[in-house]
């Protein structure tokens, strides 16, 4: 029974918060909970302590990565910026609001992720305050960490 329930007459008996034949599915939906405080972000169903994501352009492990979706980029560029090139909008109180992401600095675009690795990612372009391009990728991992890669 997996560790979650007592075997009687080749039948488990699960613990109270689990539930099917080996007792091997959690009824506990914490590690469904999306930043938001909703159930895999109000995109998919919580089963067995997995999101099953039922919006298709919604994926990971709360449903809350969407690729094609506006605003990832946008959304970190102000951090990015700051992180990584100590400039920008978020200049000043970076080091309080923007301290939620792994940096990784790479030499040019070649040496970024790419996509068909296993978490999320988005590539990003967006301009600094100086009018110049600037490039990097957004990933969360299954552990709910945000990964940054921004080229030098």
């Amino acid at each position: 029974c997996t560790g979650n329930g007592i075997c009687k007459c080749r039948v488990c008996e699960c613990f109270p918060n689990f539930t099917g034949s080996a007792c091997d599915c959690s009824l506990d939906t914490t590690p469904c909970m999306a930043s938001n405080g909703q159930i895999c972000n109000g995109r998919g169903t919580c089963e067995c302590g997995t999101c099953n994501c039922t919006d298709p352009k919604f994926q990971g492990p709360t449903c809350e990565m969407c690729q094609t979706c506006l605003g990832v980029c946008a959304e970190h560029k102000d951090c990015v910026q700051c992180r990584a090139f100590d400039k920008g909008e978020k200049k000043e109180s970076c080091s309080q609001e923007c301290m939620y992401f792994n940096m990784t600095r790479v030499e040019n675009r070649d040496k970024l992720p790419q996509p068909g690795q296993p978490d999320p990612l988005s590539h990003c372009k967006e301009k600094d305050v100086d009018d110049c391009w600037f490039y990097f990728t957004y990933s969360v991992n299954s552990n709910g960490e945000a990964n940054v890669h921004v080229v030098e």
